[in-house]
């Protein structure tokens, strides 16, 4: 009987000892913060396991060696301090035992102070937006996996919808700081191999951080219940070198102001019917089917069918508006920032001339640009609303003396700051706030909140502040230029002069700050001349 018990106590034991080498138990990881979750769980485990070992030792030995048909007699006693101390004590010792390096590892894992860089993660119905914040590079990442895996028309892969267009590129051996909202729901930004988990809340901000020690690619999961299609929204991490990562934002930007100048010339294009239903079926198949259905019908009480909707034979501008622009309350979102005037262009194409509808109707991208609110390009150029002075286009082509006298990034640079310097009308203070109370929903409320008041610990609050309510000048220079070593972005690239303008005006005068400051286009140009 003794070798059983022993033999048992052996079993017991070894799945602990052996856990590393098991495929179901939880993953090391290749962060520091992870080691030290791995730890903590295996710590807890082997003493899970050990009281395991105790109570169920104890509970077969008895039922064993006291066994009626042994003759054994119950024990006659009752209330014996010595065993209340006992069972109220040592649990109590384990207890704080467990709890000590638990709430360490919880310390840790809560402290983002000190990054070296800050990226801002959006979740959306399904999919991620990355902005790495004072570099002027962000982007949208969508499932790659082909339909066909998903509907079981070929063979699924090793990384079955755990594959994005665009990645989420991090340098090892830095601390990397995760700002998380929503657009719409909630989700959850998940990479089990960071240890880093955490709710993206639409209108808050939560905070996370990493420190990769290994180059590789890391996947995870929205682990939250977002919607239909939560299974379709991966996460796929890209770790490299410092040097890589530095030599990669060079290009990213390179790239931004390559897709610029492209998008900007192909306005000047006329593409074919044929040309056009052929990109906007692609376009609709990758961005619009999830809701409006492969088809076009929709889901009834959900998503409306596109069948002979209303907008469908309605006015092109209100399709393409809704297209750029989406829809305050509803599933649907804005694509301006996601997709060029070219495709945008297409996909309303599509729409209007698929499953039926036939409206003849040919969008180009020159139409798209002119209906007050798209853009000629995709991320990360800020959208202005369709209320707002929207910047001039910028020119497909320079003429052949600034060709020959500068190269293509110096024109696009220089085409940019005309733009910026367009609507320097002075405004009237209600025109100034209500142009500003707009841009502030738009690009300043994730963080500091519709009431201005902020989040304690993360973003300040804007209600009688000292940046609100010192001169106008210093108020302009942090929205201008960002402030170094903190989540507040330039966005001197971001918004035209009168925006800016406007936003500065409206956070010195809402929320009962009252300055009664009204700033221009103007002050804004001539800020720090």
């Amino acid at each position: 009987m003794k070798r059983m018990l022993y033999g048992l106590m052996v079993a017991l034991l070894a799945a602990p000892l052996t856990a590393a080498e098991m495929p179901l138990n939880m993953t090391q990881g290749v962060t520091d913060i992870s080691g030290k979750v791995y730890d903590l769980h295996m710590i807890i485990l082997y003493i899970c396991c050990a009281i395991g070992v105790v109570v169920f030792g104890i509970m077969i030995y008895s039922m064993i060696y006291h066994r009626k048909s042994k003759g054994a007699v119950a024990a006659d006693f009752h209330d014996s301090t010595k065993v209340e101390i006992a069972w109220t004590v040592l649990p109590f010792v384990i207890l704080i035992g467990m709890a000590i390096p638990a709430t360490k590892t919880l310390i840790a894992m809560e402290d983002p102070s000190d990054a070296e860089l800050t990226i801002k993660i959006t979740g959306s119905q399904w999919k991620w937006h990355y902005s790495y914040f004072n570099e002027d590079v962000e982007f949208f990442s969508l499932l790659s996996t082909p339909a066909a895996q998903i509907t079981g028309t070929e063979a699924k892969t090793e990384t079955y919808l755990l594959e994005v267009d665009k990645p989420l590129v991090l340098p090892i051996d830095r601390k990397v700081r995760f700002l998380m909202t929503s657009d719409d729901v909630i989700h959850s930004w998940w990479v089990p191999a960071f240890a880093v988990k955490k709710d993206a809340n639409p209108g808050f901000i939560n905070e996370a951080w990493t420190k990769i020690d290994k180059i590789g690619t890391y996947r995870g999961q929205c682990a939250e219940l977002c919607g239909k299609d939560h299974g379709f929204m991966p996460i796929v991490v890209e770790a490299v070198s410092e040097a890589d990562f530095d030599q990669w934002l060079i290009d990213q930007k390179q790239l931004t102001v390559d897709a610029k100048a492209a998008a900007e010339a192909s306005l000047s294009q006329t593409l074919s019917h044929e040309e056009l239903m052929a990109q906007g079926e692609q376009i609709y198949m990758s961005r619009c089917a999830a809701c409006h259905q492969p088809n076009g019908a929709g889901l009834p009480g959900v998503f409306p069918s596109l069948i002979g909707s209303p907008m469908i034979k309605g006015p092109v501008s209100g399709h393409v508006d809704i297209v750029v622009n989406g829809k305050p309350g509803t599933a649907m979102q804005a694509f301006a920032k996601q997709l060029t005037a070219t495709e945008i262009a297409a996909v309303v194409t599509y729409e209007r001339n698929a499953w039926g509808n036939d409206s003849g109707d040919t969008v180009q991208a020159a139409d798209v640009n002119g209906n007050g609110g798209a853009s000629s390009s995709a991320a990360p150029v800020e959208i202005p609303s369709k209320d707002m002075p929207t910047p001039v286009t910028l020119p497909a082509t320079l003429p052949e003396t600034e060709q020959v006298e500068a190269s293509a990034t110096e024109a696009v640079t220089q085409a940019v700051e005309e733009v910026k310097a367009v609507v320097l009308d002075d405004l009237t203070m209600d025109e100034l706030m209500t142009m500003g109370e707009k841009v502030y929903m738009t690009s300043c409320v994730a963080c500091h909140q519709a009431a201005g008041t902020g989040l304690p610990g993360a973003f300040p609050s804007l209600v009688g502040s000292p940046v609100i309510t010192g001169p106008v000048s210093g108020h302009l220079d942090v929205v201008i230029n960002g402030q170094p070593g903190t989540a507040m972005q330039a966005f001197n690239s971001l918004l035209t002069p009168q925006q800016l303008a406007a936003v500065v005006t409206y956070e010195r005068n809402a929320w009962g700050n009252n300055s009664g400051d009204a700033v221009q286009a103007s002050d804004v140009v001539g800020h720090g001349k």
